[in-house]
């Protein structure tokens, strides 16, 4: 016979203040993965609108690793470690990984 705590069902684990924390921890990740993900489409947006203007692009492609860059970092923070779908979902260019050392 097998006992159980009153109000637990089977399956089910008791909340507790560390399950709450780890919760809201990985709900802030997620949020942070969120708006670097953001940012990387906005980079990316500014470095393909730059594509006559070779000054501005310089800028662009700078300002673009560095947000694929804090990116790559905020997924392997999630324990995302391969980035191939990140590449592919965003369209990130060769010359932006090239700047990341990726290619």
């Amino acid at each position: 016979m097998s006992l159980r705590l009153p109000g637990s069902s089977a399956g089910r684990r008791l909340q507790t203040g560390v399950d709450t924390l780890d919760y809201e921890l990985a709900e802030e990740m997620a949020i942070s993965l969120g708006r670097a993900g953001e940012r990387v489409e906005k980079a990316l947006s500014a470095y393909r609108a730059s594509r006559n203007d070779d000054e501005l692009r310089a800028s662009t492609l700078k300002a673009a690793a560095r947000a694929v860059h804090a990116y790559f970092i905020q997924r392997e923070l999630c324990g995302l470690r391969r980035h191939d779908d990140a590449i592919r979902h965003y369209e990130i260019p060769r010359e932006v990984l090239a700047r990341l050392g990726a290619c």
